[in-house]
């Protein structure tokens, strides 16, 4: 898209205001047709959108950040430790 077309959007929503996922690590915020427009974490992190969604409607809304202020991506989750001092016993 280019950068001298404009979106209309719906309202724009501070990203206080929505609720966050963390299992989907997806933004939510309620949407007049009763869905509830999204956000990925990962398109507000690498800056390519600022546009939430609503899947069921045609609306979107542009969503009001700091860069600075989002979670941070989850490195890799730490390995289980082995367990060295297991034994197997026979019942």
């Amino acid at each position: 898209m280019a950068d001298e077309e404009e979106v209309a959007v719906y309202d724009e929503v501070e990203i206080e205001d929505m609720t966050f996922d963390e299992t989907l690590q997806i933004y939510h915020y309620p949407c007049p047709c009763g869905d509830r427009f999204e956000i990925a974490l990962a398109d507000l992190q690498d800056e390519s959108t600022d546009i939430a969604v609503c899947p069921s409607c045609s609306l979107m809304i542009r969503v009001i950040y700091d860069q600075d202020n989002l979670p941070k991506p989850d490195a890799d989750p730490p390995a289980p430790e082995p367990a060295e001092q297991q034994v197997p016993i026979a019942a």
